[in-house]
């Protein structure tokens, strides 16, 4: 019986809109309905003191970051706090993040599950080094990274991320004026062809989304075309990653084929509801970029029957039920020491073609194929099994 398992999970808030603030909720619910005995440690999304996150049907601790930004200096005591919460437990600390920043002489005193992001080739050696600790048990959120894992001789389980069902076909919104059509709040006319981009502008040496690559791509495309518009839900000048004004300015692209997401809502929270429906108003998602550990708006736009465009690397080229994977040249990461593609932009060019000229609507190869991530099917098909090995060995 899970009763008896006590788990704390660090990894961003699962209130906030971060891929992995997103996977937290799903599974901080799933784990609460499991009866496990369940808490969340907020590296990033909670300062200052500890709190609550009202689930739905289970109001779940949260500890707040210590003053590492990464938490190093307060897991330990985070999770002895909650074991003595919960005496006569397993306990189990699972993380969600990039295992690199962690300082392994301030973990170890429980057992630990990492879910591993793996977006470079060969897997980087802080990373490497983390999963072969005696107290770390891997989980490869990707097959590749699973296939990385294993050229290095390190035996990890594989669980991928999965889509809310909330996610799914969904034409229209709701304003604080009323309902509406997704491209009439997008101010995009209906015979229109719609590229989106959805993804966080962090990072400038590189911009690992590739943006200058994506919107030199768009740029090419466009050029000779009235009709296409690019959709961008991200942050239009990141603090710490490119500003895309500039890129758009350096390209000559025209203000009328560019729509960007209201800045102000983008930080306070797109409800995932509205996301559907801003999926929906897309003709095609571009998502390549220099490597995904996982890609969840690549998954999240197929649910919602739009093809996709990727990068044919790391986790991204397995998951493309309906849409393009095109190559690109290695680039060197010499602060990770490893590999990550750069797209070509030839290639996107030919794909954003290739979806203009195609059949336009909805697609319901992207749908079928992006059911099969749903969070049910995952947490009972992949995470149930993974989580009883792991504490039958506690």
């Amino acid at each position: 019986m899970s009763s008896d398992r006590s788990i704390i999970w660090y990894s961003n808030a699962p209130f906030v809109n971060t891929g992995y603030g997103v996977e937290s909720a799903i599974m901080l619910k799933h784990l609460a309905e499991d009866n496990y005995k369940v808490a969340s440690i907020a590296n990033f999304g909670l300062e200052g003191a500890n709190s609550q996150w009202n689930s739905g049907k289970h109001t779940i601790p949260m500890y707040a970051r210590g003053n590492d930004v990464w938490s190093n200096d307060v897991v330990s005591a985070h999770a002895t706090h909650w074991q003595n919460m919960n005496p006569n437990t397993k306990m189990l600390v699972a993380t969600l993040f990039d295992v690199w920043v962690f300082q392994k002489s301030q973990w170890g005193q429980f057992p630990v599950a990492s879910w591993i992001p793996v977006d470079h080739n060969p897997v980087p050696s802080p990373v490497s080094e983390w999963a072969k600790l005696d107290f770390v048990t891997p989980i490869a959120m990707s097959k590749f990274g699973q296939k990385q894992f294993e050229n290095l001789g390190i035996k990890s389980y594989y669980i991928p991320h999965s889509v809310d069902p909330v996610f799914t076909r969904t034409e229209t919104i709701q304003t604080l004026t009323g309902e509406m059509k997704t491209r009439d709040y997008l101010k995009i006319k209906e015979d229109a062809f719609v590229v989106g981009m959805n993804a966080a502008n962090k990072g400038a040496s590189p911009s690992r989304k590739a943006f200058p690559e994506n919107l030199l791509a768009f740029s090419l495309f466009a050029q000779d075309k009235d009709d296409v518009v690019l959709y961008l839900h991200t942050d239009i000048v990141g603090a710490s990653g490119v500003n895309i004004l500039d890129l758009i300015k350096s390209l000559n692209i025209p203000e009328t084929k560019i729509k960007w997401i209201d800045q102000y809502a983008y930080r306070a929270g797109i409800p995932q509801k509205v996301l559907a429906g801003l999926y929906s108003a897309m003709d095609v998602l571009l998502a390549t970029s220099f490597g995904e550990g996982f890609g969840i708006p690549t998954l999240e736009a197929q649910r919602c029957s739009v093809p996709v465009i990727v990068t044919d690397c790391a986790a991204s080229s397995e998951l493309v039920g309906d849409g393009w994977a095109v190559s690109g040249q290695m680039w060197w990461n010499q602060p990770m020491k490893a590999w990550f593609t750069v797209p070509y932009v030839g290639e996107i060019v030919d794909a954003l073609n290739q979806a203009y000229k195609r059949e336009r609507g909805p697609s319901k190869k992207a749908e079928e194929f992006a059911k099969q991530y749903d969070t049910d099917i995952v947490y009972e098909t992949m995470w149930k099994p993974t989580l009883d090995d792991i504490y039958s060995k506690i």
